[in-house]
C-alpha cells in the first residue's frame, strides 16, 4: 500500500514523504496511529499544495529578511554611557540594550538572540554588530557609543 507520512517514523520515512509499505503495517500501525494516510489522488494533491505554500512562505521570509537587511545596514544606533579612563565604560553595552534602542528609535523589533555580539561593548566609539536575520541573510548594524553628559 502506498502511504504519505504525516510524521517522521524512524526507519520508515520522513514527514511528507510518499512510500510503499506492506498493507498490514499500513492498516494496523501507520493509519491507526495517524502517522500516515493512504496515498490517494486527493491526498497527493493536498501534499503538493502544502509543499507549494511552504515554498512560497519560505521565499517571502527570505525577501523580508533581505529588505530588513537593507534597512538595518543604513542605520546607526546611538547609545550613551558613562566612560572611565581611556574611553572604557564603567558598565557595558549588551545586545538587549541595542535591541531596545533599535525598537525605540526606529520601531524595528528584533530578537536579542539574533545579535552576534561575542562580548558586550566596553569602549566608546562605533562598533559593528552582526545580526542574523535568516539562515542565508546576515546584516551589519553600526552601534555608536557616545559619552554621557
Amino acid at each position: 500500500m502506498k502511504v504519505i507520512f504525516l510524521k517522521d517514523i524512524k526507519g520508515q520515512g520522513k514527514k511528507g514523504e510518499t512510500k510503499e509499505v506492506s498493507d498490514g503495517y499500513a492498516r494496523n500501525v501507520l493509519l491507526k496511529q495517524k502517522s500516515a494516510v493512504e496515498a490517494t489522488a486527493t491526498e497527493i494533491a493536498k501534499l503538493k499544495a502544502q509543499n507549494k505554500r511552504a515554498a512560497e512562505d519560505a521565499a517571502q521570509e527570505l525577501e523580508d529578511a533581505k529588505a530588513l537587511k537593507e534597512t538595518l545596514e543604513g542605520l546607526t544606533i546611538e547609545l550613551k554611557a558613562k566612560p572611565g579612563k581611556d574611553g572604557r565604560l564603567f558598565g557595558s553595552i549588551t545586545s538587549k540594550q541595542i535591541v531596545e534602542q533599535l525598537q525605540k528609535d526606529h520601531g524595528i523589533k528584533i530578537d536579542k538572540r539574533k545579535m552576534e555580539l561575542k562580548d558586550a561593548i566596553r569602549t566608546l566609539g562605533v562598533t559593528k554588530v552582526s545580526v542574523k536575520l535568516h539562515h542565508e541573510v546576515t546584516a551589519t548594524l553600526k552601534v555608536h557609543v557616545a559619552e554621557q553628559a
